[in-house]
């Protein structure tokens, strides 16, 4: 099987965010970057899938501030191929991302395509529907568990209030990872050198498309007055009198 996997690299949350000078994105200089967690689900989803049922994968990414790092730790981790698109402008919306995803994957026919459900800087899903739309593929979202037939995958899909369907989905499709079968496996720094050595980056060239949405306007949440602690029923009860509600 032919997997593929699309990784992103967002920011650290933990991190204090900070707004540029044009108002419409963060500020790169104070930006520390990581990989997406959603992200690393899938990679290590296609790696137990490639141990057992055998296969290749491919690591795929935008070229970036620290993405070759990123690029050679997935090889370290297991992946056969890393590929990094140049000429795209960070920072577009899922749409124009997905028109270059989808070209990829008409170039290189993977079977398979994992990428995360979601990632940290817009948590709105639909990178994965979006490439598979604009590859004729279908896509299932927050996927829990996967295994691998014969031209199918039979996969767990989770929805609200805790239910989970069991589907069976032909091939190629586009999944997006919610979890992996275990947690992310680990690759240690003498490994990524080893492989920063070794291996070599598959460079491919596409230009920037056009999405649907562009960013107006960037701010800081507004922080308001603060909250009014109270010690008890009684006082709870005299601010609802005074508010008129009761």
């Amino acid at each position: 099987m032919k997997t593929m996997v699309l990784m992103k690299r967002v920011p650290d949350l933990v991190e204090e965010l900070e707004v540029d000078d044009t108002g419409k994105a963060l500020d790169a200089e104070c930006l520390s970057l990581k990989l997406n967690e959603f992200d690393d689900y899938a990679l290590e989803e296609a790696l137990c899938l490639k141990e057992a049922h055998g296969g290749d994968v491919t690591a795929v990414a935008l070229d970036g501030k620290d993405v070759d790092k990123m690029l050679f730790t997935a090889l370290a981790k297991g992946a056969d191929r890393a590929i990094k698109i140049t000429g795209v402008a960070e920072g577009g919306s899922n749409l124009a991302l997905a028109k270059v995803y989808a070209g990829l994957v008409a170039d290189e026919s993977p079977d398979l395509v994992l990428t995360g459900v979601q990632s940290a800087e817009d948590r709105d899903g639909q990178l994965g529907p979006m490439v598979a739309a604009l590859a004729g593929m279908p896509s299932v979202e927050v996927v829990t568990h996967l295994e691998a037939g014969s031209g199918t995958v039979t996969l767990h899909k989770e929805y609200a209030g805790g239910l989970t369907a069991e589907l069976e989905v032909d091939l190629p499709a586009v999944l997006g990872i919610q979890a992996s079968r275990q947690t992310p496996r680990y690759a240690p720094v003498s490994k990524v050198r080893q492989v920063q050595e070794s291996a070599t980056l598959q460079i491919v060239e596409r230009a920037s498309e056009d999405g649907a949405t562009a960013i107006v306007v960037m701010t800081p949440p507004e922080t308001g007055a603060g909250a009014q602690m109270l010690s008890g029923v009684g006082e709870l009860v005299e601010l609802l009198e005074s508010k008129g509600v009761i």
